[in-house]
C-alpha cells in the first residue's frame, strides 16, 4: 500500500489530505483545514497529527502561468521542444523578463481547429517561488509538486463524449476545460475565495471565523425570494465575487467551440450553500453540481461528503504524489538525497521513541560479529562508503543508458545517411533523364524553327507573284506585251517582253527598277525581228520580300 499527504497551501490556510492507495482502492485516511499565523508552525502540526514524518507529500505550486504553443504534430520530439522554448523565451523577452529564472513543463494536446497540429499546453512558475516554498517544508520527504489547475482533474470520473468545466474557487480560481477526457485549457482569475474570506475578516477579525461564515451562508436562489435577507448579512461579502466567476465562467463557455455539457464546481467557495443552484440559475441549460472525488461512495462513509469536498485540492494533490496524474507536470527535482535508501538519512544516537522537530529518529546499531557496539564515526564512515558505492552504482547505470543512448543515435544517422545517399541516388538518375529530355526539346525547337521559316518564305513568295503581276500591270505602258514572267529560282525573277520601239521597253525597265518591283534588275540590249519589226528583251531582278 501506497500512501502520500497532499497540502494546498495558500495564503492563512493549509487544506490537507493524507489519502493512500491498495491496488484500485483509493482511501482518505485523514484531512481537515488549518488556519495560520506561522507557515512553520502549522506545517509541523499537520505533520504530527496525520502522522507523515516520513511519508511523501504533493504540494501546489504558486502563481503559475498557463501558455499555449500550436506545433505540426509531424515534428519529432526534440524539434517540439525547441520550438516550444523558442515560443516561450520569445514572451519572456516581450515581458522583460529572464527565462532562465522559470521552471517550465509542457503537456502536448490535440488541436480542436486543426488536425494537422498538436497544442502545447506550457506551465511556468518562478523558481525563487518553488525554492521558498520548498524551504517550508525542509526536512520533509516532498515528492511532487504540480499545478492545481491540471491536478483537480484527478477528482474525475471521466466519461465518454461528455465535455466539462472544473471551477475551482481557492484564493484564485482555475476553470479547467476538459474535452473527450483531456484537458485542453486552464483559466485563471484572480477573483475567488481570498475576496470573499477577507471582506468578511474585516469585519469578525478571523481568517477561521470568516470561513464558517461562508461554510454556514446559504444564496437565496429564485425560488426562495421569500426568505429574509437580514438572515444572510454577509452575502454582500460573497455575492460579487461569484457573480464576476459565473460571467467569466459564461464566457469561456460561450467562446468554447466544443458544447459544455456539465459544469463542476470545487474549493473553498464551494462550501457556501446552494452555489450550484446559483451556477445553474445564471448557467441556464447546463448542470452544475459540485464535484466529489470519483472513489468516494455516500453509502460507504459516515463522514458528511462536504466535509471531503472542501479539501479537493489537497487530495487531488496527493492522487498526483500516487502517479495518478498527468505525467511530467512534477515541478519537484528529483535530489541524490531523494534517490538513496530512507534509512541512509535517518539519525544516529536518539531513542526509538525520540521525536525532533517533527522528524522521527531512531537508534541504529551495526553488530557486525565484532562482539561490541560501532562508533558513531565508524556509522558516519559505513554510510559514506555505502553512499559512494550507490554514486558508482548510478555513474554506471548512467554510463550503460547513454553509451544505449548513443548507439542508438548512430544506427538512427546511419539510417538516415543510407536514405540521404538513396534520395541522391534518385535525383541523378532524374538530373541524368532531364538532360536527354532537354537535348531532345532542343532538336525539336531547332527544328520546328527550321519549318516555321520555310513557311514564311513559301508565304512571302505566294503574295509577293500577285503582287508583282498587280504592279506590272499600273506600269506597263501601252504597245508593250509581256510574253512570259517565270520565278526560276528563290528570288529571282525573269520577264521577257516585246515591243515595236526601244523607247517603250527602257520606260517599262526604268519604272520597274524606280518603283522597287524588282531589285537589282537587269536587261539585255534587246533583239529586232526583221519580219515583225518587233523588239524582244529580257528584264531580270529579284522579289523585294520582306
Amino acid at each position: 500500500m501506497s500512501t502520500c499527504l497532499g497540502l494546498y497551501i495558500e495564503n492563512n490556510v493549509i487544506k490537507y489530505a493524507k489519502v493512500s492507495k491498495d491496488n484500485d482502492n483509493i482511501k482518505i485516511d485523514s484531512f481537515g483545514i488549518k488556519f495560520y499565523d506561522k507557515l512553520n508552525d502549522a506545517i509541523k502540526q499537520v505533520i504530527e497529527e496525520t502522522y507523515s514524518y516520513k511519508t511523501p507529500i504533493s504540494i501546489n505550486l504558486s502563481n503559475e502561468e498557463y501558455n499555449y504553443f500550436y506545433l505540426f504534430s509531424l515534428l519529432n520530439k526534440k524539434d517540439m521542444q525547441n520550438v516550444i522554448n523558442t515560443e516561450f523565451e520569445s514572451i519572456c523577452y516581450d515581458n522583460g523578463a529572464n527565462k532562465d529564472a522559470f521552471e517550465t513543463r509542457y503537456v502536448l494536446v490535440n488541436d480542436l481547429e486543426d488536425k494537422e497540429k498538436v497544442k502545447a499546453i506550457h506551465i511556468s512558475a518562478n523558481k525563487a517561488d518553488i525554492a521558498k516554498k520548498e524551504q517550508q517544508l525542509e526536512g520533509y520527504r516532498i515528492t511532487a509538486e504540480s499545478p492545481i489547475g491540471m491536478s483537480i482533474g484527478n477528482l474525475l470520473d471521466y466519461k465518454d463524449n461528455e465535455n466539462v468545466l472544473i471551477v475551482n474557487i481557492e484564493e484564485k480560481t482555475t476553470i479547467t476545460t476538459i474535452i473527450d477526457k483531456k484537458i485542453v485549457t486552464v483559466q485563471t482569475l484572480e477573483e475567488g475565495s481570498k475576496q470573499m474570506l477577507s471582506s468578511i475578516n474585516a469585519k469578525e477579525n478571523s481568517y477561521s471565523k470568516a470561513y464558517e461564515i461562508c461554510k454556514n451562508s446559504t444564496i437565496y436562489t429564485q425560488e426562495s425570494k421569500d426568505l429574509q435577507y437580514e438572515e444572510n448579512e454577509y452575502l454582500d461579502d460573497i455575492m460579487p465575487s461569484l457573480y464576476n466567476i459565473v460571467t467569466n465562467v459564461r464566457k469561456i463557455m460561450d467562446q468554447s467551440l466544443n458544447k459544455i455539457d456539465k459544469v463542476y464546481i470545487t474549493g473553498t467557495a464551494s462550501v457556501i450553500n446552494n452555489i450550484d443552484i446559483y451556477f445553474q440559475e445564471y448557467l441556464k441549460d447546463i448542470k452544475c453540481e459540485i464535484l466529489r472525488p470519483y472513489f468516494i461512495n455516500n453509502i460507504q462513509t459516515k463522514i458528511n461528503i462536504k466535509d471531503y469536498i472542501e479539501v479537493n485540492s489537497a487530495i487531488a494533490l496527493a492522487l498526483d504524489g500516487l502517479g495518478e496524474g498527468l505525467k511530467g507536470l512534477n515541478f519537484k527535482k528529483e535530489t541524490l538525497k531523494d534517490k538513496l535508501p530512507e534509512w541512509l538519512t535517518m539519525e544516529v544516537g536518539a531513542s526509538k521513541t525520540a521525536k525532533t522537530s517533527g522528524k522521527k529518529k531512531i537508534n541504529i546499531n551495526f553488530d557486525m560479529n565484532f562482539g561490541e557496539r560501532l562508533e558513531a564515526g565508524e556509522i558516519v564512515l559505513i554510510r559514506l562508503a555505502v553512499t559512494l558505492f550507490m554514486i558508482v552504482l548510478m555513474y554506471s547505470g548512467v554510463s550503460l543508458f547513454l553509451n544505449k543512448a548513443i548507439e542508438n543515435k548512430s544506427n538512427e544517422v546511419r539510417q538516415a545517411t543510407q536514405q540521404v545517399n538513396l534520395e541522391i541516388s534518385k535525383i541523378n538518375n532524374d538530373t541524368s533523364k532531364l538532360r536527354t529530355n532537354t537535348s531532345k526539346y532542343k532538336s525539336m525547337v531547332e527544328r520546328l524553327e527550321q519549318l516555321t521559316t520555310k513557311a514564311q518564305e513559301r508565304n512571302k513568295r505566294k503574295n509577293a507573284i500577285p503582287t508583282l503581276l498587280n504592279q506590272i500591270m499600273y506600269v506597263i505602258p501601252k504597245g508593250v506585251q509581256i510574253t512570259s514572267i517565270e520565278n526560276t529560282s528563290g528570288d529571282d525573277i525573269v520577264i521577257r517582253v516585246q515591243s515595236l520601239t526601244y523607247e517603250q521597253l527602257g520606260y517599262l525597265k526604268s519604272k520597274i527598277k524606280e518603283d522597287g518591283i524588282l531589285l537589282n534588275v537587269v536587261s539585255d540590249s534587246g533583239q529586232k525581228e526583221g519580219q515583225t519589226g518587233l523588239i524582244k528583251t529580257v528584264i531580270e531582278g529579284k522579289l523585294p520580300i520582306q
